[in-house]
């Protein structure tokens, strides 16, 4: 790939197991979602997903490819490690994976675990006060979230213990001047969490923008009751079907 050109792979479809494939067909529809949404920072930031019925083997992006580019069968298989456990033209990037493999070793329910430094993420993440209660989308965001305080690129395996005990069972994270994290038991779950976190985030920088003192905090009264009747989940699986057919109406090619 020296030369920019891409080498399509060939197609793992009937040479993986279905659980398999039907996982790489989710992951790619998450980094294309990621990339039509304009999230996506290039070829940084990752999302991985657990394989079905396997000991701790994972998918994650080949390095050097854009979002916009992604499709199930060029998605690399690799373990905790980060090792590479299938033939393919293509690479990974290790470090890229240690704040995926610290969460998926720990929480049995992420399945998909999805990290980005969106422009209004990595605001939001910067800020002293965090996430605001100013809207409602943030209201249902701030009873998952979690924070992590900045330590520098991920490559310190040290930061992984630290980084686990920040998340605790939140499905969402704000990583401090760093940028937005969610996990999800389906790649439904998965997508709704970080769609409702990067709206609320979007939305705060927005609100901001009229300064700290001219802006309304919901009261405590109605972030209660939100809490309660969000406490059930977002309805990410009746929203799923949709976001895949905008997938393939405007960046199709995903499940190949």
């Amino acid at each position: 790939m020296a030369d920019g050109s891409l080498t399509a792979p060939m197609s793992l479809q009937g040479k993986v197991s279905e659980a398999e494939w039907r996982t790489r067909v989710e992951l790619a529809a998450l980094y294309r979602l990621v990339a039509l949404h304009g999230w996506d920072d290039m070829i940084y930031t990752h999302i991985s997903a657990r394989i079905p019925q396997t000991d701790h083997h994972f998918l994650i992006n080949p390095y050097g490819l854009f979002f916009s580019e992604i499709t199930a069968s060029s998605l690399v298989r690799i373990d905790l490690e980060g090792n590479i456990l299938q033939e393919t033209p293509y690479f990974i990037n290790p470090a890229g994976f240690t704040i995926h493999s610290a969460i998926h070793a720990a929480r049995e329910d992420a399945q998909f675990v999805m990290h980005l430094h969106s422009d209004q993420g990595v605001a939001v993440a910067a800020q002293a006060e965090g996430l605001l209660p100013l809207s409602q989308h943030a209201l249902i965001c701030l009873p998952r979230l979690a924070y992590h305080d900045y330590e520098g690129i991920a490559l310190n395996p040290e930061e992984k213990a630290r980084l686990v005990a920040d998340m605790g069972d939140a499905s969402m994270m704000l990583l401090r001047n760093h940028g937005t994290l969610t996990v999800g038991a389906t790649a439904a779950e998965c997508w709704v969490n970080m769609f409702f976190l990067e709206r609320a985030c979007k939305q705060q920088v927005m609100a901001l923008s009229a300064g700290r003192e001219n802006v309304r905090l919901a009261s405590e009264a109605s972030q209660s009751e939100v809490r309660t009747q969000t406490s059930r989940g977002l309805g990410g699986g009746l929203a799923w079907p949709g976001a895949l057919r905008q997938l393939d109406r405007h960046l199709p090619g995903y499940d190949a």
